[in-house]
């Protein structure tokens, strides 16, 4: 086991403030020299070259994204194709991943599976003040979101499918982002979710303070909903969609539901999620399905559980004191991971 920790960031102020505040960041930070040398192999097929597709979606959605990328790059100094190809959350992924979520009518809680190597270690805490939804969860490429939570109670996650039969379209983090950005609710997200364009095949999770969990299934060809409380890799509806090898992920859904039949308490549920003798949990890094954190969003008090790596004893957040002004006194978040590959924002 190799100790590992995330960044907690935590602003207040316009997009455009928050953008250069990131970027002034960044500059001491290795995170975007590590994205550097990742994406070095790959820059001749890893970006669009019609950057204009995302800004006209960005500015008819959540323009002030569009503000905080612009933010970010002054602060960086970089041009505009530059900072959206970093920044922008409409290219190809590095990795895949694996990702398990459950939630009932009081919570949602998520394992993010992945290679550590694409984990940016940033939790961010982020209060607009200009327009969008305040909203907290840890960070993927600065500006999109691998999971969180806005000050309505909406929270989201998402598992991968596949990235085979891809198209033009946004990220996974960046569509988490915009709908953590802009919605208020689970009907809201839907229909974000059917509207914004998909790169990727992925499942996304949303719940809100009605406590009913929704299921929507992505593809760039088609998106469909449906009421479910558990979710692993694996489309139900869009069947075509799917990989050809299901046997982990429909085993891993099936843990899922034995486990959460019984309804635990919520820590129970995260001690089910987040320890390995329960099945769920995992550490196949080198197979980017090795589970780097865990989160639980409870949207009826605003509550956050984070913790990095597996059998953990959570950190608790308050977002809803953290709205009203009250700051959280915990700049970096720790644990341990069975790997020897960093994260991107450790050198």
């Amino acid at each position: 086991m190799n100790s590992y920790y995330s960044d907690v960031v935590q602003f207040r102020g316009s997009h455009y403030d928050f953008g250069r505040y990131q970027g002034e960041k960044l500059k001491d930070s290795p995170i975007l020299k590590n994205r550097k040398k990742q994406w070095k192999p790959r820059m001749h097929r890893h970006f669009l070259t019609d950057e204009s597709l995302s800004i006209d979606f960005l500015n008819k959605i959540a323009p002030q994204i569009v503000e905080e990328i612009y933010g970010l790059r002054d602060a960086l100094d970089l041009d505009n194709k530059t900072a959206l190809q970093q920044f922008g959350g409409y290219y190809l992924e590095l990795v895949v991943s694996g990702c398990s979520i459950f939630a009932d009518e009081d919570f949602l809680i998520r394992n993010y599976d992945s290679h550590p190597r694409g984990y940016e270690g940033r939790y961010v805490f982020y209060q607009p003040t200009d327009r969008g939804l305040a909203t907290i969860g840890p960070s993927m490429q600065i500006a999109g979101r691998i999971d969180g939570m806005n000050e309505k109670g909406l929270t989201i996650g998402y598992n991968f499918t596949h990235t085979k039969k891809s198209s033009d379209g946004f990220l996974c983090s960046m569509i988490s982002r915009l709908v953590l950005e802009t919605c208020k609710t689970v009907d809201d997200a839907i229909d974000l979710l059917k509207e914004v364009p998909h790169r990727h095949s992925f499942s996304y999770v949303v719940q809100d303070q009605a406590g009913i969990p929704y299921v929507i299934e992505a593809s760039p060809r088609k998106v469909i909903h449906r009421q479910s409380n558990v979710c692993t890799n694996h489309f139900h509806v869009l069947n075509e969609e799917n990989r050809y090898r299901q046997e982990e992920t429909r085993e891993r859904e099936q843990n899922i539901i034995n486990y959460q039949s019984g309804q635990p308490k919520p820590y129970d549920a995260f001690q089910i999620m987040n320890q390995m003798k329960h099945g769920i949990a995992s550490h196949k890094y080198d197979a980017s399905a090795g589970t780097l954190h865990t989160s639980m969003y409870f949207p009826k008090t605003l509550t956050s559980l984070f913790s990095l790596g597996t059998d953990r004893k959570p950190v608790i957040f308050d977002f809803n004191k953290w709205i009203s002004g009250e700051n959280v006194n915990v700049s970096k978040l720790k644990g341990h991971i069975n790997s020897d590959k960093l994260f991107v924002n450790m050198k």
